[in-house]
């Protein structure tokens, strides 16, 4: 079944001086070369928990790793695909992270590779691997070899969503995206679908996200447009500041819009889309954090260079007092001021200008360094949405970061004093 390349609703926009279009209803396969699926193998009890995606064009890859010095097998495996250059595949399961496995989730990793190349009649090197769930427990090899058996059988089926839910853990909703980017009379699309819930945290968060595109690059440029990207996306999510074994985003570009980045599409064009698609994959991800009620945005400006900024951001998010204050639509700004001051950034406290509210209205609680008469209720009134801006000027340059957070609920702690039991 070939896949219809038209989505049946799209919103135009501008991203940054970028024209582009979302395609709300469309999938992974809706960009040109690729097929996707997702399986339940029985790894978990409910829900799929195999995904495959593949490209029959050979595409060049990039990819960004988590930082723990604790690495699963399919982190340490991916890391030479992406080193190479080169994939076609990527094969994920849920339900079992296969980290701290020893040398046979090792085997396991490799094993997946193998499976998922002779099913498509690639290189084993050109899979890239990965998997998320239970820390400490090794793969249930005989149900993942059918599950991936009966992903590469559903590739032709375009089932939307199987593949979006088949790396789901406790995610309460599938999180993906397509775009499409005009390049004269001709364009290229460029999709994405992650998962993260829990124990997230703004470096490279407990995370998984893999994006393709249609578009043609170059390994090194894929890679480093890449890192920049997840930099200011994925690394400024937080949601408990826990960072896991497993995480890892990575991209495809098989060139099958006939359109290469650097010749017809302007570098810049093929970055502002990657970020857009980043993104947007971040902050459903903050939105869907364990037990979360509420979206926080936090948004720093003033900063003398871009790390104070970040660091100013990201303080903010992953504040547990900061989170419970939002959770309660309690204004208590001392809470944010005081995430700010231990952050690292460099703040004169006079020069400091904080807000808070939403997207369309803010209070300033403080100005200059002194505290602002304000209306209790009326603030309380704004924190109480779905999605909760904070803008704090430090008043000092000209570097802005935003950070994407979430608030911290009764039950998130009963979700994860539960995981396992």
């Amino acid at each position: 079944m070939t896949p219809q390349r038209n989505a049946q609703t799209v919103t135009t926009l501008v991203h940054k001086k970028t024209p582009l279009k979302i395609l709300h209803d469309a999938e992974l396969f809706h960009v040109k070369g690729y097929q996707a699926s997702g399986f339940h193998a029985g790894l978990k009890k409910r829900r799929r928990d195999i995904t495959l995606i593949y490209t029959k064009h050979a595409a060049t890859c990039a990819g960004v790793f988590t930082q723990n010095a604790v690495v699963a097998a399919p982190v340490m495996i991916s890391r030479e695909t992406v080193k190479a250059g080169t994939a076609q595949a990527v094969v994920v399961n849920s339900g079992c992270a296969n980290a701290c496995t020893g040398e046979q989730g090792l085997k396991d990793a490799r094993t997946m590779q193998e499976i998922t190349a002779g099913f498509l009649k690639i290189k084993p090197e050109h899979v890239l691997v990965a998997s998320t769930g239970v820390i400490g427990q090794l793969l249930p090899m005989d149900k993942v070899h059918a599950g991936i058996k009966a992903a590469y059988e559903l590739l032709a089926e375009n089932e939307p969503g199987a593949a979006a839910e088949g790396i789901m853990t406790t995610d309460t909703v599938p999180k993906q995206i397509v775009i499409e980017v005009p390049v004269g009379n001709k364009s290229f699309r460029l999709g994405g679908i992650a998962k993260g819930s829990g124990m997230i945290a703004p470096n490279m968060a407990t995370m998984l996200g893999f994006l393709v595109t249609d578009a043609a690059i170059d390994a090194t440029t894929l890679q480093k447009s890449l890192k920049e990207s997840v930099d200011e996306t994925f690394n400024n999510v937080s949601v408990d500041h826990d960072t896991s074994t497993n995480d890892m985003v990575v991209v495809l570009a098989n060139g099958a819009a006939g359109l290469t980045v650097g010749k017809e599409i302007p570098l810049a064009v093929f970055k502002q889309a990657l970020d857009y698609v980043n993104m947007h994959l971040a902050k459903t991800i903050a939105r869907d954090g364990e037990g979360a009620t509420k979206l926080i945005l936090s948004h720093v400006t003033g900063a003398l260079n871009k790390k104070d900024a970040r660091q100013a951001a990201k303080a903010i998010i992953n504040s547990p007092l900061v989170k419970s204050a939002v959770h309660g639509a309690d204004p208590n700004w001392g809470r944010i001021l005081c995430a700010v001051g231990y952050s690292g950034a460099k703040v004169e406290l006079e020069q400091i200008v904080l807000r808070v509210g939403n997207a369309a209205e803010q209070i300033e609680l403080l100005s200059k360094g002194e505290p602002v008469a304000f209306n209790r209720e009326q603030a309380s009134i704004l924190l109480r949405g779905d999605e909760v801006h904070i803008f704090v000027d430090l008043g000092l340059g000209t570097q802005t970061a935003t950070a994407y957070g979430c608030d911290l609920s009764r039950e998130y702690v009963d979700i994860n004093a539960h995981y396992t039991t």
